[in-house]
């Protein structure tokens, strides 16, 4: 339902080697990703859902968003690329959550690090539960690549995106992450 008193921010979806993802920006940048659901009906349902600040229609990408969509296409046909340049929305989110995910940001591609990594680098020590939780609610997964946050021991658990830690292991095998995707001995 549209409200004439809200601003409006435009969504799009696209095709790519894992599936149909979607996006959706304000004029200050993106504010939400979805990777692929079973469906492109569920994703795009997910992508044009209720936001806190905005109303959210779909539209042909901005020249900027088109770029984004493009290296997001080509990252994850695996000609990687850390994303970090694209801007973000992130004004209605929290300050821990914003500070969570700078952090985050800041992984590169085939890197990882743990939740109480993060923690200790945002100065919130014994925190790495409340990172999970900030992570967990991520709206912005890839560009903001909460994929490469693992736990302490670098098991894959809990991943909120669609495909769960299938989908998270896909991510880290796609960026060539040491100890994903590669061969074993035995």
């Amino acid at each position: 339902m549209s409200h004439p008193d809200r601003p409006l921010a435009s969504a799009a979806l696209f095709d790519t080697a894992i599936g149909t993802c979607a996006l959706a920006w304000s004029a200050a940048g993106v504010l939400r990703f979805a990777l692929p659901e079973a469906d492109p009906e569920d994703t795009r349902a997910y992508i044009l859902r209720k936001h806190r600040v905005y109303d959210i229609r779909e539209a042909d990408p901005t020249p900027e968003i088109a770029a984004a969509i493009e290296k997001i296409r080509a990252h994850l046909a695996g000609d990687l690329d850390d994303l970090d340049w694209i801007p973000l929305d992130i004004n209605s989110l929290n300050d821990f959550d914003r500070a969570v995910y700078a952090v985050t940001r800041a992984i590169h591609p085939g890197h990882t690090l743990s939740y109480g990594d993060i923690a200790n680098r945002i100065g919130a020590p014994g925190g790495a539960q409340a990172v999970g939780q900030s992570l967990g609610r991520n709206p912005i997964p890839l560009i903001v690549p909460c994929h490469r946050v693992l736990t302490a021991d670098h098991a894959l658990h809990g991943f909120s995106a669609p495909g769960g830690i299938n989908t998270k292991q896909r991510l880290l095998e796609i960026e060539r992450t040491p100890g994903f995707g590669e061969p074993t001995l035995f």
